[in-house]
């Protein structure tokens, strides 16, 4: 019995990441690796410093933004990653900064 198709649910998760994440790029590099995976939803900066992101795709794409996220670009360093599978209806039509 084949299990599910990776490539084909969609999944959706909300991250929040605190470190230096602020200041460095990391909205920026965020949306270009969202494009270049193929996922959707978006990022935003916190009063507090950290940084949300909502990423939404296939569950293979999902994964890698994650394992991403994890880490940051460059000049960026993620102290602490939290994130959560939501279940929304809502889909993202693009990956987007707010």
């Amino acid at each position: 019995m084949p299990g599910p198709d990776l490539d084909t649910k969609i999944e959706t998760y909300y991250v929040h990441v605190r470190g230096i994440v602020q200041g460095v790029g990391f909205r920026h590099h965020t949306v270009r690796r969202a494009h270049a995976l193929g996922v959707r939803g978006w990022v935003a900066n916190l009063d507090d410093g950290s940084v949300e992101v909502m990423v939404q795709g296939a569950a293979n794409q999902v994964d890698l933004m994650l394992e991403w996220l994890r880490r940051g670009p460059p000049h960026a360093r993620v102290t602490e990653f939290v994130s959560e599978e939501r279940f929304i209806d809502k889909r993202f039509e693009r990956f987007e900064q707010h």
